[in-house]
């Protein structure tokens, strides 16, 4: 099994920057990477097995599903259903956690997925770069750092 882990510090509020990316639906307003996204169904986008389906910049399809929602604990956990990339049970949880010492959040981005043991390196350092620092990136731009 493979892991990816992401942190970062944002210099905006653990609520703030939670109030961004609580959004099961959301991506396209905060990272760079996304298009366009929809909840399947009609389901509210922050209740638990909601299905976003999203188009990447570049064309690419994903479909994740929301696992876990907690705003007491400021953790989003999401599953991919559909991806171009070549991996299975991916599973990742997006989790911000105060900083007392300023008004400003952790943020930890991490993820483990089945894959070919050639494609272990690219996807996780892919997915790790592309994918979670550059969305915290996003979030940095935003919130002012």
């Amino acid at each position: 099994m493979a892991r990816v882990y992401t942190s970062s510090v944002i210099n905006g509020s653990a609520q703030a920057v939670w109030d961004q990316v609580r959004d099961f639906n959301g991506l396209p307003k905060w990272h760079p990477s996304i298009a366009d996204s929809r909840i399947e169904d009609g389901l509210a986008a922050d209740q638990v097995g909601c299905i976003r389906d999203f188009h990447l910049q570049n064309g690419d399809q994903i479909r994740e599903q929301l696992l876990g929602l907690s705003d007491y604990d400021m953790t989003c956990t999401y599953s991919i259903l559909i991806s171009p990339m070549p991996l299975t049970d991916y599973v990742a949880t997006l989790r911000l956690t105060p900083i007392t010492d300023g008004d400003r959040c952790f943020a930890e981005w991490s993820a483990d997925f089945d894959c070919a043991a050639e494609d272990e390196e690219d996807l996780v350092t892919g997915i790790g770069n592309d994918v979670f620092q550059a969305g915290f990136d996003a979030l940095k731009r935003h919130f002012g750092g």
